[in-house]
């Protein structure tokens, strides 16, 4: 199903597009606006970030103010040099997919959606991404980019998750830095992803309100069944419903190692809540 957003967008300057997705991100999603609760060091800064999956930029732009220096992946060209050129100076912006190993791979798109626009491509070929002929793009890992100082690292790679994180080994490794992973059940189960960080030493955490839940405490899965209707409503639609009438649809989840709570916070009961201010 197409979107408005994704009929009227190819018509439109790309820069104005780009700006009007940044500003009605938050809205969409709301964890945007809760970069500090995600970010290791006190006021919420961060040496090196990373936004795997940039789209038109949203994350992009809110860690650049935030952090000393930006690394943002996008394999879609158009998008890629959308987000050069309106990026600012501490981002670099890869032209490639991240994935466990360096190369070419093809690039999933919906038939109706060839320029990339709804940002839904994945190296993962899945229902609705049936283009008849897949783009060939770039492939790099996380660990080959030579990455040092990473604090925070966003994954939205529409089922690609693993290789991503496959691919950052030896980066989560050294650095463990957090991560941001879109996770939808409607894409794929999520209990790989969820295994293969716990056996690292990570934890989920989500935000369905105000206040971040343990994942362990959360039916993602169900959840989101309940709210699967949401997630095909396009994000001008869901962006511009009133709050008061707008349901959550939850689709990503935060993974913290080492036992780290979200941002500045203390134990509350069996959640966590904003309070004072925690160094790493």
């Amino acid at each position: 199903m197409t979107t408005l957003a994704a009929r009227v967008g190819p018509y439109l300057p790309a820069r104005l597009t780009a700006a009007t997705a940044r500003a009605l991100y938050p809205r969409f999603e709301p964890e945007l606006a809760r970069l500090a609760d995600m970010l290791p060091a006190p006021g919420g800064r961060c040496g090196t970030a990373v936004d795997v999956g940039g789209w038109y930029g949203p994350w992009t732009h809110r860690l650049a103010a935030r952090a000393r220096r930006v690394v943002t992946l996008e394999p879609v060209p158009h998008l890629a040099r959308t987000l050069a050129a309106a990026a600012p100076p501490n981002v670099r912006v890869v032209r490639a997919a991240a994935s466990d190993r360096p190369g070419a791979a093809p690039l999933w798109q919906p038939p109706h959606d060839a320029r990339g626009e709804r940002g839904v491509s994945s190296l993962v070929r899945r229902e609705g991404l049936h283009a008849p002929t897949p783009h060939p793009v770039p492939c790099v890992t996380l660990d080959e980019l030579a990455l040092h100082d990473v604090d925070f690292i966003k994954i939205d790679v529409d089922g690609a998750e693993l290789p991503v994180l496959r691919g950052a080994h030896t980066l989560l490794s050294r650095d463990r830095p957090a991560l941001f992973v879109e996770l939808e059940t409607r894409i794929q189960p999520i209990a790989p992803v969820v295994g293969h960080l716990h056996a690292r030493g990570y934890a989920g955490w989500v935000l369905p309100a105000d206040t971040w839940l343990p994942l362990t405490d959360f039916d993602l899965p169900a959840h989101q069944d309940s709210t699967a209707h949401i997630a095909s409503q396009g994000l001008l639609r869901r962006a511009l419903t009133p709050a008061g009438r707008r349901p959550r649809y939850v689709n990503s989840v935060l993974f913290l190692p080492d036992g780290r709570l979200p941002g500045q916070v203390r134990d509350h009961g069996r959640h966590a809540t904003p309070h004072a201010h925690r160094t790493r």
